[in-house]
């Protein structure tokens, strides 16, 4: 059974690696395509946005008429109903206006009219990407998930100044779950029909209770550091009892966190949580911890030997971190000897069951044995 160390290590492992694969998914030219669509889009104001969820909470990407036209060669649905934006009226001051507002500006706001905009579910036309083509649901069930998930949920309540709820996953706007700092409360969409992801929701929103309360140490960290450094924690938490998570939290971190610097430095602060729910789940007999190399190598076939020495080959150039460096040469040595010692045990037996077989030695070999 692995040590304490080498369970550490695993965990930093699986953080390292996360980090390598959203890296890869951010540089790819579909995420590229991705955040020019997202630049075609108006940055609305905090009153628009609550004028579009009022009309239309469904709202995910709006748009005006034409420009859906001419940015996104869509077209608006006949009778679709439009919302309504607040657009500024601005307007070039006379002197006498500059002096009546006590301002030295030329142009000032002096109203508002109210244009339309379209969701782009009324609209048809070429697809447009959005961050749900990067984040696949529909996760690898387990059969100590719901166990684990209500084990988890009660003693938060029980034991901690947590409170956890469930409401219905309709009344969260598209979300599956939130901490609300002001109330200490992690609310979860009750009714989540994949109990992986409601497992992962949780871990979560306890990761974001635990690193960006009121009197967390990262709370005034930015929103994408703190989506990064959630969903970071809730993917090794559920590594951590075998349900792999990534193709959701690789793909939800990289819609936040666009910025390798924002990738590298929110994940190198989570280290001092990563350990959350260990207690419990060894609690509950479902912990998943890492198996020692030397027994998982000789489970694998030739072809998977391979396999995994070309992977590892290709992990080890692309590392960047020192000591993962380290640690995955380290595991590349080990299926290297591996492969070594089975090649020749396969040429020893080889040469015992046809023994008339024999090889004249070489002037290579014969000069290095003098």
């Amino acid at each position: 059974m692995p040590n304490k160390a080498d369970v550490k290590a695993w965990k930093a492992q699986l953080v390292a690696q996360a980090e390598q694969q959203i890296l890869k998914l951010t540089d790819s030219d579909q995420f590229k395509k991705y955040l020019n669509t997202l630049a075609k889009f108006h940055h609305y104001s905090a009153r628009n946005i609550d004028l579009i969820y009022a009309q239309n909470p469904q709202a995910t990407q709006v748009a005006g008429f034409k420009q859906w036209q001419k940015a996104f060669n869509r077209t608006v649905n006949r009778g679709a109903k439009a919302i309504r934006i607040a657009a500024p009226i601005i307007k070039k001051l006379t002197p006498a206006e500059q002096k009546h507002l006590d301002t030295t500006d030329e142009r000032a706001i002096v109203g508002y009219r109210y244009l339309p905009v379209f969701d782009v579910a009324q609209t048809s036309g070429e697809p447009v990407l959005s961050a749900q083509d990067f984040v696949k649901g529909n996760l690898a069930d387990h059969q100590n998930v719901t166990s684990l998930y209500n084990a988890f949920k009660d003693y938060l309540n029980q034991q901690t100044d947590l409170k956890v709820s469930e409401v219905p996953l309709a009344t969260l706007n598209g979300a599956k779950g939130y901490f609300q700092p002001s109330t200490n409360e992690i609310v979860i969409g009750g009714d989540e029909s994949d109990n992986a992801l409601k497992l992962k929701t949780l871990y979560h929103e306890y990761a974001h209770s635990q690193l960006h309360g009121l009197k967390s140490a990262f709370k005034d960290r930015p929103r994408a550091y703190q989506e990064t450094q959630a969903e970071a924690i809730a993917y090794v938490a559920m590594q951590n009892i075998g349900v792999d998570t990534s193709n959701y939290s690789l793909g939800y971190v990289a819609t936040w966190a666009k910025d390798t610097a924002v990738i590298h430095s929110a994940l190198s602060e989570i280290q001092q949580v990563i350990e959350l729910g260990d207690g419990l789940t060894k609690q509950l007999g479902l912990q998943e911890a890492p198996k020692e190399p030397e027994h998982d190598l000789k489970k694998l076939s030739a072809h998977d030997l391979n396999k995994s020495y070309q992977g590892l080959q290709q992990q080890v150039q692309q590392a960047t971190n020192p000591q993962q460096k380290s640690e995955l040469k380290n595991k590349l040595n080990d299926v290297h000897q591996k492969i070594s010692k089975r090649t020749q045990k396969q040429l020893q037996a080889f040469a015992e069951q046809n023994p008339e077989i024999k090889q004249p030695e070489s002037e290579l070999d014969q000069s290095l044995k003098r």
